[in-house]
């Protein structure tokens, strides 16, 4: 009897640890950090227009600018100063102030704005045209330079009006004053487009020297300027 005692203790056993009853807590994965948006596409850097390592924006300067004026002003005051890209021009005009806060602000801003008619680029909508480093046309292009122009809906008194229309004759000369310098182009030649008022097209602001033609068939326009300057580098 003693050695079966003997022999059940002394026989070797394998350890058996009860499974928990404590439910396994699972591991949650810890939530990502906040994305942080980085600043707006700094002078130089990349930029997603689908054209890699190409640091430009694109504006669109249409319609009246009267009624559009807020739009217009903002949007140029959100791209970076100094910055460079392109604005698309198709727009009848509108205030003469509108035109010429627009012209400043790219003055301004130091911006290296590339213009780009894309069917009319007419009466105020000239001196923001005008306010661009570069200027291109294509043939089918048209601009309509006339005089400064005094128009109101509301019942003014002689007095009123006699200033208006001396103000007019002064802004007048200074926004002729303004184009000579920013196109540039001679201020008789500018008389016969502005008086009294003259539809110019593509070939003719070409031939005069305040633009450069690109062809509706010959590739997109960043490559047009490309090429464009590459020959004149050649030659």
């Amino acid at each position: 009897m003693k050695r079966q005692t003997d022999a059940v203790k002394n026989r070797p056993h394998a350890r058996f640890s009860p499974p928990s009853r404590a439910k396994k807590k699972l591991d949650k994965p810890e939530p990502p950090p906040p994305r942080r948006l980085g600043p707006y596409p700094a002078v130089g850097g990349a930029w997603a227009n689908g054209r890699g390592g190409d640091a430009s924006w694109e504006l669109v300067i249409c319609g009246d600018l009267t009624d559009k004026q807020f739009d217009l002003l903002d949007r140029l005051v959100a791209v970076p100063r100094g910055s460079r890209g392109t604005i698309w021009f198709d727009s009848c005009g509108g205030s003469a102030y509108v035109g010429l806060s627009l012209a400043s602000m790219i003055r301004l801003r130091g911006l290296d704005a590339t213009a780009v008619v894309a069917g009319e680029c007419s009466s105020a909508a000239i001196m923001p045209f005008a306010a661009c480093k570069r200027r291109f046309v294509t043939r089918h292009a048209t601009l309509l330079f006339h005089p400064v122009r005094w128009h109101s809906e509301e019942n003014v008194r002689m007095e009123e009006a006699a200033e208006w229309a001396r103000h007019f004759q002064v802004m007048e000369k200074d926004l002729d004053d303004l184009l000579t310098k920013m196109l540039p182009i001679e201020k008789e030649a500018l008389a016969v487009w502005t008086r009294p008022g003259k539809f110019v097209g593509g070939e003719e602001l070409v031939a005069a020297g305040v633009a450069e033609l690109i062809d509706l068939f010959g590739g997109d326009v960043w490559a047009q300027i490309t090429r464009s300057e590459t020959a004149n580098k050649r030659s």
